[in-house]
Formats: C-alpha cells, structure tokens, sequence
C-alpha cells in the first residue's frame, strides 16, 4: 500500500503538474513551429504557402508530412539559376566565338594558330590561301588536293 501512495500522491503534486505543463508547452512551440518552417519552406518553394500552413495548423504532423512528401523538390532560387545557366549557355553557343582545344582560351573561326599557346588550329590551302582544317585532304572552296 505504502508504493501505492506514493505513486498517487506523485500523480498529485506539483512536480507533475508541472511537468505536464511543460509538455503542453512544448507540444504547442512544436505545433506553431511546424506551421511556420511550413511556411517559409512553401514560400521558398513557390508552393501555396499560406494554404499549406493553415494545413499543417489544421492537421498538426500529419499535414506536415503530407506537405513533406507533395512539396516541389527544389527552390525557386536553385530552378532561377539553372535556368540562367541555361540561357547563358545557349548564348555561348550561339555566340560565333570558338575555343582552343589546347588552351580553351577564345579565338576566332579563321585563326591560323592559336595566338596564346601557339597550336596549329587550322593549315593553309596553298591553291586559294583559305584556312582549312588540318586533317583535311582536300580543299572545299577550291578542290585542290592537299
């Protein structure tokens, strides 16, 4: 009887009592803390933000893992960037400027030799004086045999 007593008198005291009250209090930072990193994680992803917080406010944890596993996978930033890169990209490409094989450094189409490290880009057709390829045995403008 005396375990008995003790385990009902703990049940009664303060120290309980304000343990449970911490537990509340934790529970309810939790609960506005799960709304407001959904917030923020949906507005960082351009999913309807205030809509998936009134979820995650509605459904505590079973809304935020709703959100977790339906949210877009990546940040408006990252898919603004890439995007960036990818029109800077495309315009390099259309860009007429070519590269050095050897240096990567930029040179015109015509150039004989690259003027940084001096590789032989392109030989001179000895018929009509144009630039040609050098693995090239025959000149396309002209039809000299090389």
């Amino acid at each position: 009887m005396d375990f008995f007593t003790s385990v009902v008198e703990f049940f009664n005291s303060a120290v309980f009592k304000l343990i449970v009250n911490l537990i509340y209090l934790f529970a309810f930072i939790l609960y506005l803390s799960l709304a407001k990193w959904t917030y923020s994680d949906a507005k960082r992803r351009g999913a309807m933000a205030f809509y998936w917080t009134i979820v995650a406010l509605l459904f505590p944890v079973a809304g935020w893992l709703i959100y977790l596993i339906i949210r877009p996978p990546e940040y408006l930033d990252d898919v603004q960037e890439r995007e960036l890169e990818i029109r800077a990209k495309e315009a390099m490409l259309a860009n007429s400027s070519m590269a050095c094989p050897s240096c990567y450094k930029p040179i015109e189409r015509d150039f004989l030799i690259c003027p940084y490290c001096r590789r032989r880009l392109k030989k001179v057709c000895p018929s009509c004086s144009r630039p040609i390829n050098t693995d090239w045995a025959i000149c396309p403008y002209c039809q000299q045999i090389i």
